[in-house]
């Protein structure tokens, strides 16, 4: 397996060491005091109660370190499980966003068009999870549940939904139990959360109040630390990532403080870089990926399974896409990220694509055989085929490539492997057009609907109840 780590374990230590000083002298402010009460109870100590600042000792982000797992099993709807831990499986999935890329022009998501990426999404072999979007048209502070309604109707896998008001969890949670006909959520984890901090320093009202409103029942939560290095931290990568891991192991650390043994992702791998003549979030760039490296390496140190985003800055499929993802996600493969963002989406993270999710799935097949590497033992040397064969024969009509060939090679559907006389007959297509053509075959097969017609019509009237309340 490749692995080419970005941080050594003498550079870890390192960075350790000055977040649990931004800890102590800076701390982090809490915006809800709920949540700041209980961090005191636990152990913090104020450093402005007027604006609920806090320090944070190492002994009590030690404490909460013991407490998060370092296995966190995820599940779907078919009732397949798989764990996440330290350099263990890299699961890829979508990405919210705002607008749907067509051609070279954009609109705003609607309920069609995000039917449409999670239909895609639900069809992409080696794509693990949904997540939600800003759904345009429907309530604003009630997007997040009428997202992931939708979701539930249109994928069996993993979803992640996008929250935007504290109301939205409790909503999602109702929905979600109605999904597993009452089975425990804790047993069951079809879905899971995330929040980011406001970078330096600063946890919101939203954020701590999904903290806390989703407790006790040990659904998996993504700490994000999201710092844009030039912008919300020092433009030197080592600065912007000793400030975020401060920020997610306070993120951490309220959350055990809350639920004891929560499930915790470290994901530092939403940090940005600014570029400096544009002024542009960088989500793309080789930068963003040495940072989605280094917070694999310290998801290590600390013994937690890792998450992180791969994107890219172009506005459209292109080649400028293709090379920042599939940089960026080799990358985040070589060093271990376990849960990475960012199926079908350019222009720096605003934008979803069709076409790009399809070719983003043929990426991640064949970065997912580079992982696999190569098997050695007597069958695969084949030495005694070598010496049946002999001068000047051939193994292609062998019983040995015929029960190894599916096993050793990808056979990828958009990529051209063919003479140029076949291809020139067949169109003479782009990848782009070839990846056009295999959205158009995907949203033609029969919908799929994975809640019953019990489920569906209980779901709609939570949906409605959120929507009437939240308005």
């Amino acid at each position: 397996m490749y692995n080419s780590r970005v941080l050594s374990v003498k550079d870890c230590e390192n960075i350790h060491n000055s977040s649990m000083e931004i800890l102590s002298a800076l701390g982090v402010k809490i915006d809800h005091d709920i949540v700041y009460r209980k961090m005191l109870e636990a152990g913090a100590r104020p450093l402005d109660e007027k604006k609920r600042i806090v320090a944070i000792p190492e002994t009590m982000v030690r404490k909460a370190l013991e407490s998060a797992p370092a296995k966190i099993k995820l599940a779907d709807r078919k009732g397949e499980t798989v764990e996440i831990f330290p350099d263990g499986p890299n699961l890829f999935w979508g990405a919210n966003a705002m607008c749907m890329a067509y051609g070279k022009k954009r609109e705003l998501i609607n309920s069609q068009s995000f039917e449409d990426i999670t239909r895609i999404t639900d069809a992409l072999e080696n794509v693990y999870a949904a997540v939600g979007a800003n759904v345009n048209g429907c309530p604003p502070f009630s997007r997040d549940v009428f997202a992931f309604r939708m979701m539930l109707e249109n994928t069996y896998k993993h979803l992640r939904p996008v929250i935007f008001t504290p109301d939205g969890i409790e909503a999602i949670m109702e929905m979600v139990n109605i999904a597993l006909d009452g089975k425990s959520m804790a047993d069951n984890p079809i879905f899971s959360l995330g929040y980011s901090i406001v970078s330096p320093l600063h946890w919101g009202p939203t954020c701590m109040e999904l903290y806390l409103r989703s407790s006790g029942h040990k659904i998996p939560m993504m700490v994000n630390g999201e710092p844009l290095a030039g912008g919300t931290a020092p433009v030197t990568l080592a600065g912007a990532i000793a400030l975020s891991n401060a920020e997610i192991l306070s993120g951490i650390t309220i959350l055990q403080v809350l639920e004891k043994g929560r499930p915790s992702v470290y994901n530092l791998g939403f940090a940005h870089v600014i570029d400096m003549k544009s002024a542009i979030s960088l989500s793309g760039s080789a930068e963003c990926a040495l940072l989605a490296g280094a917070g694999a390496n310290l998801a290590e140190y600390y013994k937690l399974p890792s998450a992180s985003w791969v994107s890219t800055e172009s506005m459209v499929v292109d080649e400028q896409s293709a090379f920042e993802k599939t940089l960026n996600a080799f990358a985040h493969i070589a060093n271990g990220v376990n849960i990475i963002w960012g199926v079908g989406q350019v222009e720096s993270q605003l934008t979803l694509s069709l076409e790009q999710a399809v070719i983003d799935n043929e990426i991640i097949g064949q970065l997912k055989r580079v992982k696999r590497g190569i098997e050695v033992n007597r069958d695969s040397i084949a030495l005694d085929l070598i010496k049946r064969v002999g001068f000047g024969g051939d193994y292609l009509s062998t019983e040995h490539t015929l029960e190894n060939f599916k096993k050793e090679l990808v056979f990828p559907e958009l990529v051209s492997r063919c003479k140029r006389e076949a291809w020139e007959s067949s169109g003479s297509k782009t990848m782009l057009e070839r990846a056009e053509d295999k959205v158009k075959e995907l949203l033609g097969k029969k919908k799929v609907n994975y809640l019953s017609e019990v489920q569906r019509g209980k779901i709609m009237k939570v949906e409605k109840k959120w929507i009437e309340k939240t308005g």
